[in-house]
């Protein structure tokens, strides 16, 4: 029996002992390296555009500024297409017109307007009416001056009346009554018969150049009808004068 006990105590420190073997022969394992650090996210691109101006009349030229952050392709649309990620370019748009830049990066992409606004325009003015008979006659018939105290006429009268003469040939269906006109000084019967002569003096120079007498008439309103009233030299010469009135 004690036998028996002495070889199970052996047997114990054997399996013991073994045990011990193999454990310190087993290879250690390492703790696990640790995981690698992600790589981090690409950047959003940014992008802005701006116009020097936002109306324009049409055929108006507009200056666009634009300029991204983190792009690597950036556009314009429309008519301009890619350009450098910051810069300028001028446009001429027809028409209203919204202008937009569109920036791609690895991070994404962004986009940024501006409108340009063409105003209407404007309407084609109608063509001017014709000027009528009254307005062509005021236009181009003139009157004739005269010196105090005078009816015979001066160089400008002349002039004057020869530009009427070739009016009056232009429309021969046109009459006229030619009024003689005197300043306020002198009697009132010696303004009329001095207006009348005037009158005349116009009349005859338009005959000579070619004006038929059955065209005109004369009539003489002396100092009474004044065209002005001041009593001076240089209101005194605007009422010496042969006055053209178109005969109805």
């Amino acid at each position: 029996m004690r036998e028996r006990s002495l070889r199970q105590v052996a047997m114990v420190c054997c399996l013991a002992g073994f045990a011990l073997l193999v454990g310190g022969c087993k290879k250690q394992v390492g703790a696990a390296p640790p995981a690698p650090t992600p790589a981090p996210a690409a950047a959003q691109p940014t992008v802005t555009i701006n116009a020097s101006t936002t109306s324009i009349n049409p055929g108006d030229a507009v200056t666009l500024t634009w300029s991204s952050t983190d792009a690597t392709d950036l556009s314009i649309a429309p008519g301009v297409g890619r350009v450098a990620p910051s810069g300028t370019t001028t446009v001429t748009p027809a028409q209203s017109t919204t202008y937009q830049a569109i920036a791609n990066g690895p991070g994404g992409s962004a986009t940024a307007s501006v409108r340009i606004t063409v105003a209407a325009a404007a309407a084609e003015a109608p063509p001017a009416a014709a000027p009528g008979m009254d307005e062509l006659f005021r236009q181009n018939v003139q009157d004739a001056y005269f010196d105090f105290n005078k009816s015979d006429l001066r160089a400008d009268a002349r002039s004057a009346l020869t530009r009427t003469a070739e009016f009056l040939r232009s429309y021969p269906q046109l009459k006229v009554s030619i009024e003689g006109h005197c300043d306020e000084r002198g009697s009132t019967e010696y303004n009329l018969g001095l207006g009348e002569r005037r009158a005349q003096a116009a009349r005859d120079f338009l005959v000579q150049l070619g004006i038929s007498t059955d065209r005109m008439t004369t009539v003489s309103y002396g100092k009474e009808q004044p065209f002005c009233t001041q009593s001076n030299e240089t209101c005194w010469q605007q009422n010496r004068r042969a006055h053209f009135v178109r005969a109805q």
